[in-house]
């Protein structure tokens, strides 16, 4: 196979892959639609007696499309890849998170680390919970005009939720800590 296209598809933005317009939100029956239609396109059955760069060709689109669906079909998967697709997020980035939202997680775990009983453990579990809720109220909040917004207004967003997604992160680590201590007691 040509090693441009190889490039092409290992660069191609999902959403224009599938013919969407890029969104937090999307359409599932439609994206459900595409799949499907593209999955039968580039069924590898249907290229078994064309050459090997032909082949070749479709099985990387079909991987392609797989990818692209399982990327864009869950929520926090779409938002990750949104954020990738505009540099906003990486692995192993350290971003420079809010004080406030840093002492506060340095307190819970605080007292986690001191934790002596289930009643504790509880309370510290709901206040981590209810961190976790209000970030999704605004995720949902920074998320649900976005496709009717100007470029500008979008990158601007796009950065506000790349903030709270790092939060979530953080906050992930806390809840899994609250996980294993729940083991133990």
């Amino acid at each position: 196979m040509n090693s441009q296209l190889i490039v092409i598809f290992a660069a191609m933005n999902y959403f224009e892959f599938y013919g969407i317009p890029e969104s937090f939100k999307v359409n599932q029956a439609l994206l459900k639609k595409k799949f499907y239609e593209l999955s039968k396109l580039y069924h590898p059955d249907f290229y078994a007696n064309e050459d090997e760069a032909k082949q070749q060709e479709i099985l990387e689109l079909s991987t392609l499309n797989n990818k692209a669906y399982l990327a864009l079909g869950d929520p926090a998967k779409r938002l990750e890849y949104i954020l990738k697709l505009h540099d906003l997020v990486s692995e192993g980035a350290k971003p420079q998170l809010p004080a406030d939202f840093l002492m506060e997680m340095m307190d819970i775990n605080e007292r986690l680390m001191e934790v002596e009983d289930a009643t504790e453990l509880a309370s510290i579990t709901s206040e981590a919970l209810a961190i976790e809720g209000d970030m999704n109220e605004e995720l949902a909040e920074l998320t649900k005009d976005y496709e009717e917004l100007d470029d500008t207004a979008k990158e601007s967003r796009r950065i506000e939720i790349a903030n709270i997604y790092y939060k979530q992160k953080y906050l992930l680590r806390i809840k899994e800590s609250l996980s294993t201590f729940a083991a133990r007691l």
